[in-house]
């Protein structure tokens, strides 16, 4: 292994720079602005998206920011920069640096970083365990873009997923198994993705079979009846059907239907962030409450937990050693 020509460049969705409504237009503008996450006409959707949806969005959402910033910045980027550190100190000759899809630090700003140290094979590892267009894909779009502009390009190794890995399916039981000492085991467990438009499963998108891939692997190797396993998706936008059954629906159901006990966690979040530490944590456990329900517990994001450093640097030592 050629240690010194090797670097590796890891890649969540980004955060805004500060939890203040200008700081998260311009983050949303970025964000909300990529065809892999909008893919409508830009004729209809900039006028829409500058016109209504920022202007009015914008502040709530800082709001939302306010609730959860940590002292040292926004918790995506504090874990996401946790999970660099820890796995720079794992390799002696092989830089890690970090970009993210919108926002700073930039694609721009962490590839030009590694470069400047001599590297020549790039490892991209983007911190989405389950493929989806609107995630990786649009990582793998702004590193071309970036690679446009470059005279000598170095040779791309892309992960493109990691969804039943057996060191990240075994970082979340343990997760899990840490949660049901704590709390007792719950009557239902929920796993909650992302959610994505539905039409872009049905046009080609892997994104629902990868999530069916970890919650099968998950309900194997768990010390947990598989039938009181649930898989949910949250985090839908717009009027369009996205993947169901909706985790804020199920939730409300839960309780109603005389359900006491939850705990949920969210698989395809590699950093806790608004839409696990807000989201999860507080609304759909308002709704849970609120419907009936008595006991609710979030299970935190591996962030830079010990097993999740492992991952990373399993994946990452195996394309090397190839």
């Amino acid at each position: 292994m050629n240690d010194a020509k090797y670097g590796v460049l890891l890649v969540n969705l980004g955060t805004p720079d500060a939890p203040q409504p200008d700081a998260v237009k311009r983050y949303l503008a970025q964000f909300l602005s990529d065809p892999r996450v909008v893919d409508v006409s830009p004729w209809i959707w900039k006028p829409i998206l500058h016109g209504v949806i920022l202007p009015f969005r914008s502040p709530k959402v800082a709001k939302l920011y306010q609730q959860i910033w940590l002292p040292d910045g926004s918790p995506l980027l504090v874990y996401s920069r946790a999970q660099q550190k820890a796995l720079a100190q794992r390799f002696a000759h092989i830089p890690v640096e970090l970009g993210m899809c919108y926002g700073n630090p930039s694609l721009n700003e962490g590839l030009t970083r590694l470069l400047a140290q001599g590297v020549e094979k790039l490892i991209v590892l983007p911190l989405y365990p389950q493929y989806s267009c609107s995630t990786s894909g649009a990582v793998f779009d702004g590193i071309s873009q970036l690679f446009k502009t470059m005279r000598t390009i170095p040779s791309l190794h892309f992960v493109r997923s990691y969804a039943q890995h057996p060191l990240y399916i075994k970082a979340l039981v343990n997760s899990i198994e840490e949660s049901f000492k704590q709390h007792g085991k719950p009557d239902r467990l929920v796993l909650s993705f992302h959610g994505i438009p539905e039409r872009f499963v049905k046009t080609g998108d892997i994104y629902f079979d990868e999530c069916c891939l970890t919650v099968e692997k998950l309900k194997q190797q768990l010390d947990y009846p598989a039938e009181k396993v649930m898989m949910t998706f949250q985090s839908r936008f717009g009027r369009e059907p996205w993947l169901s059954p909706y985790t804020d629906k199920t939730m409300e159901k839960l309780g109603s239907e005389g359900v006491e006990h939850v705990q949920v966690i969210c698989p395809g979040f590699s950093s806790d962030c608004l839409e696990t530490l807000e989201e999860i944590n507080e609304q759909n456990r308002e709704f849970f409450i609120h419907g009936g329900g008595k006991q609710y517990e979030y299970i935190p994001a591996l962030n830079d937990k010990v097993e999740h450093i492992d991952l990373l640097e399993a994946i990452i030592r195996d394309i090397c050693e190839k």
